[in-house]
């Protein structure tokens, strides 16, 4: 990008979804933003914001009613998706037009995850949309969290009881490739340890999605000793953890590395399918830090991964049937970007993002209905209300 800030109101998706992209850099880059997308009125827009972002100018700005009255919420990312497909160092907004669109906001303290009370909030906010617009049909819930909180998992088995027949996905702030602090914005503030749902009710039509390029093998292997708290894994196989994932893949423990946990994921089976526990990094003793929940006696499987680009055309074709989605919002796992690059594919994953018409982030893992999962794709594809071809 060229710094000044791009409009993506051209997109074939923009009237369904309008989208804009600008420098995080940019000292204008709300204002920016706030022209590219137009005049709306929104429901509510979506910011998904680059850690090289100055987090506390933006928090000047959104007091300064940068995008009016509508309400923002967001988060930091691990790279950006918009326009030409896979970005970084940029802020993308995303909007949801008030006349198609209507939105509650329900921020949540991860310090007290209280599962009645938010179970009551999810369903007085999902009958509040309904009042408001009882002829709009579609709905989801898009939810956003510290990426780095430990509390993923915890809170996703907490707010499914909510859910009743509305599909959630979501995505786990990131803080690129430095793992250090992660942030979810809502109500002008960028906050750690925190999370922000949206329960959204549209007349588009809408296909909530999860996805993944990855095949089970036959090996396995039994987590024997684990600090779930901490999702760290000492032990597999009765063996120092590193050492025996290593063996099992034929590599020696020094030539572990990020690209390694990517290309060679675990997955464990949960309700008939398959989802990945993906490995974070290596720590110096030897043992596995893990993306998501992980627990001794954990039976865990190798997979291997199928052609990313490839698969990725083909799921995202297929969510069409009879016509393309005219928008998707997504949540894509950080370590699909590394494995894209590490593979050289990552110039034909950003075109098919780009062809599909797909806005959204880069994450440290995705949550699709009570599960927070790791190394997929999550999102909302979207139809016009009217003209059919939906799902």
């Amino acid at each position: 990008m060229d710094g000044r800030g791009e409009s993506l109101g051209t997109s074939p998706g923009a009237a369904v979804l309008p989208r804009a992209q600008a420098d995080a850099r940019d000292p204008a880059v709300l204002s920016r933003l706030a022209v590219g997308l137009g005049q709306g009125p929104f429901a509510l827009i979506l910011l998904f914001v680059s850690p090289e972002a100055d987090r506390a100018a933006l928090e000047t700005a959104l007091d300064g009613g940068a995008f009016d009255t509508a309400p923002v919420i967001g988060c930091t990312t691990a790279g950006e998706i918009a326009g030409a497909g896979y970005g970084e160092g940029t802020v993308v907004a995303v909007g949801l037009p008030a006349s198609t669109f209507a939105a509650e906001v329900l921020p949540i303290d991860l310090d007290r995850i209280d599962g009645q009370e938010a179970i009551g909030r999810m369903i007085r906010a999902r009958a509040a949309t309904a009042d408001r617009h009882p002829g709009w049909e579609g709905e989801f819930a898009f939810l956003m969290v510290d990426g780095l909180s430990i509390r993923e998992d915890a809170l996703t088995a907490a707010l499914g009881p909510g859910l009743g027949p509305v599909p959630l996905f979501g995505g786990s702030a990131g803080d690129g490739l430095r793992f250090g602090e992660t942030f979810v914005l809502w109500a002008g503030r960028f906050r750690r340890n925190a999370a922000v749902l949206a329960m959204v009710r549209t007349a588009c039509r809408v296909r909530v999605f999860s996805l993944d390029h990855l095949v089970p093998t036959d090996r396995r292997m039994v987590v024997t000793g684990a600090d779930p708290s901490r999702r760290i894994v000492h032990r597999i196989n009765a063996e120092p953890a590193a050492r025996e994932y290593a063996r099992l893949l034929g590599k020696d423990p020094a030539q572990l590395t990020a690209f390694t946990f990517a290309a060679h994921p675990v997955v464990v089976r949960i309700g008939g399918r398959h989802h990945v526990r993906a490995i974070q990094r290596m720590a110096p003793n030897g043992d596995l830090v893990f993306f998501s929940a992980i627990d001794e006696g954990l039976v865990l499987t190798l997979a291997e991964p199928v052609d990313m680009a490839d698969h990725l055309d083909a799921a995202l074709t297929a969510l069409g049937q009879d016509r393309p989605p005219a928008a998707i919002l997504a949540c894509d796992c950080l370590l699909r970007r590394m494995e894209a690059q590490e593979k050289q594919r990552y110039g034909a994953v950003s075109r098919i993002l780009a062809a599909h018409g797909v806005a959204g982030f880069s994450t440290y893992g995705e949550q699709w209905n009570s599960i927070h999962v790791n190394q997929t794709m999550t999102g909302v594809a979207l139809w016009p209300p009217e003209g059919g071809g939906g799902p």
